[in-house]
């Protein structure tokens, strides 16, 4: 892959580049962290395989997609299982020639409950989802991307899986695991131009969790962070295609919170209060 040329705009783009993002559908109408990844990296001029266990769903994306001319295929894919990462990214190999950018979107919320109380099965099940399914796809792509000497891994983890203390055990411990399987994968594949990083979302509004939640608990999301601003699966997609693209040709091993400053620290009391709304900006001297 040839330099990047910053003196250029349009060497900016990811035109001719092929990407796979799993979990490209999204749970219910609107635009999901993978959804949101897509969009953009089509915008951007790349070819983008479409993975998602509903048809539906990643076939929605796909519409998407082509309404704003870009290009991409849906496949129905489960990515925990061997042979089917193994034959996604050869349909992308055999379909456009070359395999550039892998987004490791997938993952689930897995079991509540301690060490005690965890149920074993769901424990095994959700750790397939959210780590193993990374290393399948990484396991194939990579071999595709030593072919042209360079390439991009992109991660989604969670905040988390950088502070814990969720109700689940489950939860920040595949996500940290995330994390730092980002930071060893970056070890191993930086000298054959490979690049892996990851992004954290923090508690982003999406169509996974529009349908659980009630106003007021959005509401005390949205003042959790330092921004008191609400995220999208855009502000989460757009990290992606940074990550993926050259402008960050030399960052790699990167975890990247995207999180309005959540993981940064948190308003005191008489601050929050100033940053509600209709609250004065000036307090008396």
């Amino acid at each position: 892959m040839a330099p990047h040329d910053f003196s250029n705009p349009a060497s900016s783009s990811l035109a001719g580049r092929v990407a796979i993002v799993t979990g490209a559908g999204s749970r219910g109408a609107g635009i999901g962290n993978g959804r949101a990844a897509a969009i953009l990296l089509a915008r951007r001029g790349a070819r983008v395989l479409l993975l998602d266990t509903q048809d539906d769903a990643a076939h929605e994306t796909q519409r998407l997609i082509t309404a704003e001319g870009g290009q991409s295929l849906a496949l129905r894919a489960d990515v925990t299982d061997r042979l089917q990462c193994r034959n996604a990214v050869a349909h992308a190999a055999d379909t456009w020639g070359r395999v550039d950018i892998l987004v490791n979107n997938v993952g689930i919320g897995g079991p509540a409950g301690n060490a005690v109380d965890v149920d074993f099965d769901e424990w095994e099940h959700a750790l397939r989802v959210n780590v193993t399914s990374m290393m399948l796809m990484a396991k194939y792509a990579i071999p595709e991307m030593r072919r042209q000497g360079a390439g991009s891994i992109v991660n989604i983890a969670s905040v988390a899986g950088l502070i814990g203390g969720t109700p689940s055990l489950l939860y920040p411990t595949s996500k940290g695991a995330v994390v730092n399987m980002t930071r060893a994968m970056a070890t191993h594949h930086g000298q054959e131009g490979i690049r892996v990083n990851c992004v954290a979302p923090g508690m982003v509004y999406t169509p996974m969790v529009a349908g659980r939640m009630t106003p007021e608990v959005r509401e005390q999301r949205r003042q959790r962070s330092l921004l008191q601003t609400e995220g999208s699966g855009w502000d989460v997609g757009q990290a992606v295609v940074y990550l993926a693209s050259d402008e960050a040709r030399w960052v790699t091993g990167v975890i990247l919170p995207v999180d309005a400053g959540a993981t940064a620290g948190r308003l005191s009391p008489a601050l929050q209060a100033d940053a509600m709304p209709g609250a004065s900006t000036h307090r008396a001297g």
